[in-house]
């Protein structure tokens, strides 16, 4: 029995031996992973004093001796050679030289957009091999024509960061949930469902995707001097089209309560925000798809552009001009 037990105590001794022998090792390896993982100092030509500590990065003096916040080499203020790459390309999207663009921009989906901004208040108009454009000396407004959709939104945004602008307003249409909205109706979005994937490739899924705040209220004011009526609320944004025939999707657009759905609203709102582009958004009720016979057509869609796009376009040229002659700072705002 004694002999059985001191095997037992020796076997046990053994193992606590050996086990206290890798738990040593293991721990010898983590700290060189951990040694490795240190970030790099700062790139040459990448100074502190060129960061901008507000930034989603929490950048500036915080890199300097902390492993856990480094800077977004990603992002086009911070990395010249991608900052060099999409100069070239806004180039050769739009036929136009960076140098041309001015500091407030107005983003739409529309050709027809383009030409009423060109009789309006437009100068020069130039179409590259994505995109068009129309800057105004008068009004100190370019207006950029990106096309449709979720990964076109986010390109425009990184290919615009480049330029620096001082704001950036989404003139698009959506289609209205709400049974109270009606077409024609106003929405200055307060926030967007970020129901698509480019977004992801900005900013982690819990980001909530947000407008500038100081850009929203120049055009919810803008609408009010008009004498009109705006609505405030979430956009459902999605890749999804024909979702209009997904009952289940359609049930799951009803328990969110959204007030618009559209394509490209939370992109650019999470893109802006990441690239530091002040960002806002005026929605334009183009068709109400939950009801019957409110699926946009192209006999709608005709109806609506002729009836609200002149309208639509002053509200969003007046307040990108107010900007402009206000000379305010328009990212971070303070009351």
């Amino acid at each position: 029995m004694r002999k059985r037990q001191k095997r037992l105590f020796a076997f046990f001794a053994a193992g606590k031996l050996f086990f206290n022998v890798v738990k040593t090792k293991k721990s010898v390896i983590s700290s060189k992973k951990s040694i490795r993982s240190t970030p790099a100092p700062l790139k040459k030509g990448l100074t502190s004093s060129k960061i901008d500590d507000t930034s989603p990065d929490k950048q500036s003096s915080l890199y300097q001796g902390n492993p856990f916040i480094i800077p977004n080499y990603n992002r086009t203020y911070n990395n010249a050679k991608k900052a060099k790459i999409a100069r070239d390309m806004l180039e050769r999207y739009t036929g136009s030289h960076p140098s041309k663009f001015k500091k407030q921009i107005i983003l739409t989906n529309f050709e027809y957009y383009i030409e009423r901004f060109h009789s309006l208040v437009g100068s020069e108009k130039t179409r590259g091999s994505a995109m068009t454009v129309v800057h105004s000396d008068s009004a100190d407004v370019s207006i950029v024509n990106f096309s449709i959709g979720s990964p076109m939104a986010a390109l425009a945004i990184e290919l615009l960061s480049v330029v620096e602008p001082t704001a950036v307003l989404f003139l698009g249409m959506c289609g209205g949930l709400h049974r109270s909205l009606r077409k024609g109706d106003f929405i200055v979005p307060t926030a967007a469902i970020r129901d698509e994937g480019a977004s992801i490739h900005f900013m982690p899924r819990q980001v909530p995707a947000l407008p500038t705040f100081k850009i929203q209220k120049f055009v919810s004011e803008m609408v009010v001097e008009r004498g009109l009526d705006y609505r405030t609320g979430v956009i459902h944004t999605m890749d999804y089209r024909f979702w209009e025939f997904d009952e289940k999707f359609k049930a799951q657009l009803y328990e969110e309560r959204s007030l618009g759905i559209d394509m490209e609203t939370a992109t650019l709102f999470v893109s802006g925000f990441a690239s530091k582009v002040p960002i806002g958004a005026l929605l334009l009720v183009s068709d109400l798809p939950l009801k019957r016979g409110g699926i946009k057509t192209k006999r709608s869609a005709s109806s609506v552009f002729k009836t609200f796009t002149d309208i639509h376009l002053e509200i969003g040229i007046k307040s990108m001009s107010e900007i402009a002659e206000k000379g305010e700072h328009i990212r971070h705002y303070k009351w």
